[in-house]
């Protein structure tokens, strides 16, 4: 469902739809998903929160966060923008050390170079030297950038989750980010074709499901098992980006796909071994 989300935002913004107006419908379609889901859980009562502030923070990370992705999306072959959304959890240890003072050891750092080693060969030299000579280019940025938010993100939630459920997470940040983005809907949105509707349509169905889908696995399964899943996203990105936009994967993404990958799934049993070995 977020490959889907990811291809329907590309063709939406080639088709003249604004990133602001894939943020708020992506966001209001998720409102009621949201709402049927508490109902359903019988957790209505949870959405009361102690933290607003923290929630606010939680917004602005994770609207910025989106817009970056989505950007990136629009500008990069689906698989490439992909592959560098992957370096979060690399993005997210280097965070976590400098912000929770969470303790990272040799393995962990190791598990950092091996992803930074795998960014350089998908983004390739020539690419940010172009952007220093020219300040062409700037999608292989745009998505770094994105996944350095995305990782900001995570590290809120994770100081958010010491008091509040992911529903209740999900909620505020549907519910907040609704405001700001009404706003600027008011100086970006405009009028489409019928099939730029269309795909506004189904990136808001497509990014709400995605949204339900997270939110109901983490429920049955550890945060680090259903993250470790994302990386299936790989599969339907280049499916979808040869099916749709006739993209072929280039050789360095290849290469540095799996080097990217392995230094997540390293970082992410490093974590759970720790974690363990607390308990």
């Amino acid at each position: 469902m977020i490959s889907a989300m990811f291809m329907f935002v590309k063709l939406a913004m080639q088709n003249g739809v604004h990133v602001v107006e894939t943020l708020f419908w992506r966001q209001l379609t998720a409102i009621p998903i949201v709402i049927i889901w508490f109902l359903y859980s019988d957790q209505l009562r949870s959405i009361k929160t102690q933290r607003p502030t923290a929630h606010a923070i939680r917004m602005i990370l994770g609207i910025s966060a989106m817009g970056l992705n989505f950007i990136a999306f629009s500008l990069l072959p689906l698989a490439e923008a992909t592959v560098i959304g992957f370096a979060s959890p690399v993005f997210g240890t280097i965070l976590a050390a400098l912000i929770l003072h969470e303790p990272t050891g040799a393995y962990r750092w190791t598990g950092v170079l091996i992803g930074f080693i795998g960014i350089v060969i998908v983004v390739e030299p020539k690419t940010l030297m172009n952007l220093w000579t020219s300040g062409s280019n700037l999608g292989p940025i745009i998505a770094l950038a994105g996944a350095l938010m995305t990782a900001a993100v995570s590290i809120q939630i994770r100081q958010l989750g010491k008091s509040e459920n992911s529903g209740t997470i999900v909620f505020w940040f549907s519910m907040t980010s609704i405001i700001p983005l009404g706003i600027a809907m008011l100086f970006f949105a405009s009028e489409h074709s019928q099939q730029a509707y269309y795909y506004i349509v189904a990136l808001s169905i497509c990014g709400a499901c995605a949204q339900f889908m997270l939110t109901a696995a983490m429920r049955f399964a550890p945060v680090s098992v259903v993250m470790t899943m994302d990386y299936s996203a790989l599969i339907w990105t280049i499916l979808f980006g040869y099916w749709v936009f006739q993209d072929i994967v280039s050789p360095s993404t290849w290469i540095g796909a799996p080097i990217i990958i392995g230094a997540g799934l390293f970082i992410a049993w490093r974590e759970r071994r720790v974690v363990k070995s607390k308990i």
